[in-house]
C-alpha cells in the first residue's frame, strides 16, 4: 500500500494543469453563455443549466476513474471497446428515436443518452490500438485496407441514423490518426484523387436536405427563410456583436429569438453577439491553449499508443471547433456539430471530459517510474 501511495503521488506530480485550468475555464464559459442562450436571467429553461452541471459533475467522477486506469489497459481490450461501440450504435437503431430527422438518442428516462458521441472516444481507443502495431508499415493498400473497414463499420452505421455530420468528424479523426502512424503519401494522393472524382455520384446518394445543406451553404440567399435562414441570422448577430458585443444577457438576435437552436449549434452566435470580438477571441484562445498543451503530451507520451489516443483527440477537438465556429460565420456547410464544453449537451459534455481524461492519463504516465 506504502509503494502504491507513492506511485499515485509521482504520477499526479505529472498531470498537466494547463489542461485541467483550460478545459474548467472552457466549462465554466459554456455555461455562462448558455445561461444567456437560454434566457435564464428572465425565467428561462433552468433546467437545461442543471443538465450541463450534472454532467460536469458526472465527468469530473469519470476523469477520476480514467486516471485512475492505465491507458495501456484500454488497448488491451480494444476488441471489446470495439464491439461494445457496434452494438450501441446497432442498438440506436432499433430502440432509439429520432430528433430533426436523425435517429441518434436513446431514452434513458430521466435523462437521453447519444451513443455516437460516446463512441468518439471507443472509436480513438481501438484505432490508435490497430495503427500502433501497423506504425511505419502503411506503404501498401492492403495494409491500409483493414483500417478502412474499422472505420467504415462505424461510419456506416451512422449514416444509417442518418447523421452526416458526425461521420465526417470520425472520417477526420482517422486521417490524421493515419498520418500520424506514418501512411504513405501515395496512399492518401491517391485516395485524395478517388474523392474528387466520386464527388459526383456521392451527390446522387445524398439526401434532398444534404444537398440543400450544401448549395445553402455557397448562397444562404437560395433560401433565406429556411434553409439559409439559421446562417443569415448567426452572421447577422455575430456582426452586430463588433469588438465588445452588446453586454451579457443583451443581445437583441438572441433575446428575440431570431437565431435558432443558439444553446446547442449556434452558441458561438450568442457569444458574438453579446461579448463581441474580444469574447470570441478569449474562447479560440482558451482553445488554442488546450489543443496546444494536449499536443505537448503527444509528443512527449512514453508509447505510440499514447501519441495516437492524444492525435485523435486532439483531432475530434479540432474539427468541432473548426466547423462549428465555420458555420456560424458561413464558412462551413451546417452540420450540428457541438462546440467543445460550450454548446449543451450532456453527452457532448460528458465526451469532451472523458477525451481530456485520457490526455492527462498518457501525460501523467509519459515517464517510467524507478525506484
Amino acid at each position: 500500500m506504502k509503494v502504491e501511495n507513492l506511485v499515485d503521488r509521482k504520477l499526479l506530480k505529472n498531470i498537466d494543469l494547463g489542461i485541467v485550468i483550460s478545459t474548467i475555464l472552457l466549462i465554466v464559459y459554456g455555461m455562462v453563455a448558455i445561461s444567456s442562450a437560454t434566457h435564464i436571467r428572465s425565467g428561462g429553461s433552468v433546467g437545461t443549466l442543471k443538465v450541463q452541471i450534472i454532467a460536469f459533475i458526472l465527468g469530473i467522477i469519470g476523469v477520476i476513474l480514467i486516471l485512475l486506469i492505465d491507458y495501456k489497459t484500454f488497448g488491451d481490450n480494444y476488441v471489446l471497446i470495439y464491439i461494445t461501440d457496434v452494438f450501441l450504435l446497432a442498438l440506436v437503431l432499433i430502440v432509439g428515436f429520432s430528433t430533426k430527422g436523425t435517429k441518434g438518442w436513446i431514452d434513458l428516462g430521466p435523462v437521453n443518452m447519444q451513443p455516437s458521441e460516446i463512441v468518439k472516444i471507443g472509436y480513438i481507443l481501438t484505432f490508435a490500438k490497430y495503427l500502433e502495431k501497423k506504425k511505419d508499415n502503411l506503404n501498401r493498400l492492403i495494409d491500409v485496407l483493414p483500417a478502412m473497414l474499422h472505420l467504415g463499420l462505424i461510419v456506416g452505421l451512422i449514416m444509417l441514423q442518418p447523421d452526416a455530420g458526425t461521420a465526417l468528424v470520425f472520417i477526420f479523426i482517422s486521417i490524421f490518426m493515419l498520418f500520424a502512424a506514418g501512411i504513405s503519401y501515395k496512399i492518401i494522393a491517391g485516395a485524395f484523387g478517388a474523392f474528387l472524382i466520386s464527388l459526383p455520384v456521392m451527390w446522387k446518394f445524398l439526401k434532398p436536405y444534404q444537398q440543400s445543406r450544401i448549395l445553402v451553404f455557397l448562397n444562404p440567399e437560395l433560401d433565406p427563410m429556411d434553409k439559409g435562414y439559421h446562417v443569415i441570422q448567426s452572421k447577422t448577430a455575430i456582426g452586430s456583436g463588433q469588438l465588445l458585443g452588446k453586454g451579457l444577457f443583451e443581445g437583441t438576435q438572441n433575446n428575440l429569438g431570431f437565431v435558432l437552436e443558439r444553446h446547442t449549434d449556434f452558441i458561438f452566435s450568442v457569444i458574438g453577439e453579446e461579448l463581441g470580438l474580444i469574447g470570441a477571441l478569449v474562447l479560440m484562445m482558451l482553445f488554442l491553449w488546450l489543443l496546444l498543451r494536449c499536443i505537448h503530451i503527444a509528443k512527449v507520451s512514453k508509447d505510440d499508443y499514447g501519441m495516437l489516443i492524444c492525435v485523435g483527440i486532439i483531432s475530434m477537438f479540432l474539427f468541432h471547433i473548426l466547423e462549428n465556429i465555420g458555420m456560424t460565420i458561413g464558412l462551413m456547410p451546417v452540420t450540428g456539430i457541438p462546440l467543445p464544453f460550450i454548446s449543451y449537451g450532456g453527452s457532448s459534455l460528458l465526451t469532451n471530459m472523458a477525451a481530456v481524461g485520457l490526455v492527462l492519463n498518457v501525460g501523467m504516465r509519459r515517464q517510467v517510474i524507478r525506484f
